[in-house]
């Protein structure tokens, strides 16, 4: 007898945005890995590499995430080797939304696609869990994506420069950091260009009460 998966037996969430701006894209997440109530990971990376110039932001149940951006990062790889020469982000988005189309049932996946290539330049693609692909100047996703949609959305503009678009993108998961349960630790930042990517790591210093909600939730454990 077939078993019908429901799909919600695990409380997952996460902040994760893309943005283009006039020479590539901009990437950010914030870095906690939570399960219901218990936060496993404080400095997860969700900004995965799957080239040199293209990368995803995951968003859904971590392992299947992971596992799903192993399998497309390879076969573009190989994909590369046979063409000699760099995919196209389109492809990979694709790509994604053929496995997550494919496995909609079974799995809690969804991405954002975000690179550079020589044809269109930056882009940025939503791939949701239902499978679709569509190409945005900006894309949030995650549980924290409810509080800052409407921010983003007055904030961006085309044409942004790159010092605004990196701005707007830590705000945008700051503010999400600040409401959102399931969002939380430092925020990662990408930029991709035509050289590849640069990272960084933005800290959020703690207020005086989560110091010491931290320590008291330290000493229960350790007993120290």
């Amino acid at each position: 007898m077939e078993t019908e998966y429901k799909g919600n037996g695990i409380s997952s969430g996460t902040t994760i945005v893309a943005i283009e701006y006039d020479d590539g894209v901009v990437i950010a997440a914030d870095s906690r890995t939570s399960c219901q109530n218990y936060v496993s990971n404080r400095l997860a990376d969700k900004l995965t590499r799957i080239t040199d110039n293209i990368y995803c932001c995951r968003s859904g149940s971590a392992s299947q995430t992971q596992a799903l951006a192993k399998e497309v990062s390879s076969l573009m790889n190989h994909l590369e080797i046979a063409m000699g020469e760099p995919m196209l982000v389109s492809d990979a988005a694709l790509t994604f939304r053929n496995h997550i189309y494919r496995n909609r049932s079974s799995k809690i996946t969804s991405v954002i696609v975000a690179g550079w290539d020589k044809r269109k330049g930056g882009q940025v693609y939503s791939v949701p869990v239902s499978g679709l692909c569509i190409r945005e100047p900006f894309s949030v996703a995650g549980s924290g994506s409810t509080y800052i949609q409407g921010f983003v959305t007055s904030q961006y503009y085309p044409g942004m420069p790159l010092d605004e678009t990196v701005a707007l993108a830590i705000d945008a998961v700051k503010l999400a950091i600040g409401h959102d349960c399931s969002s939380g630790g430092v925020v990662r930042i990408g930029i991709i260009d035509r050289e590849g990517i640069k990272t960084g790591i933005i800290c959020k210093h703690e207020s005086d009460i989560s110091q010491v909600t931290n320590k008291v939730m330290w000493n229960l454990e350790f007993g120290q």
